[in-house]
């Protein structure tokens, strides 16, 4: 039997000591929870049990790292903060006598922070395109009718991906001649 998640009272009623509320859900929701709930077991299992590699450790320190940083950066108080960078360093080019030097401290900080963000952003793209990937895959195969085979098609040649955008486009010019002949009926 399924258990049920402890729940706190509303804000609008008092709670009693002792009494327990639970949640009311729907069949749906309580399979995913049930599911949601073995997985955080499992996950928290393999933690405690298996020792992971420094490799491992690496990569996920860097995925967090990578998560959060372009997160921040794609803020519009980073952008602000960017701004506000170029305007000191213009104001300061008079009193500088707009230096080589003076030039040089903001070529070489943008060009180290553009080198920096490449990997960062990469690493942000690379994850987000497998988790679109994996999502598009599940559909696929949990769709009645679909065709199985476009599950792995990333793995496909340059030609055969051609040639299945040329299936498509012809469906796609097939089912807009339907459309329009439907039309031309119902008018």
């Amino acid at each position: 039997m399924p258990k049920e998640k402890k729940l706190q009272p509303p804000q609008h009623q008092h709670r009693q000591p002792g009494r327990e509320y639970k949640m009311k859900s729907q069949p749906g929701q309580e399979a995913a929870a049930i599911l949601y709930e073995k997985m955080n077991e499992k996950a928290a299992k393999r933690a405690d049990q298996t020792p992971r590699s420094f490799h491992c450790k690496v990569n996920d320190l860097f995925r967090a790292f990578s998560r959060n940083t372009a997160s921040a950066v794609g803020s519009a108080w980073a952008f602000i903060i960017a701004i506000t960078v170029i305007v000191v360093w213009a104001a300061t080019g008079p009193m500088f006598h707009f230096s080589d030097t003076w030039q040089l401290i903001i070529n070489t900080g943008t060009t180290i922070v553009t080198f920096l963000m490449v990997f960062l952003i990469q690493n942000t793209q690379n994850r987000d395109g497998k988790a679109i990937q994996l999502k598009l895959d599940e559909l696929i195969r949990a769709l009645k009718g679909a065709r199985n085979k476009l599950v792995d098609l990333e793995e496909l040649s340059d030609e055969e991906l051609k040639k299945l955008e040329k299936e498509f486009q012809r469906l796609h010019k097939r089912s807009q001649e339907t459309d329009t002949r439907i039309g031309e009926v119902e008018s």
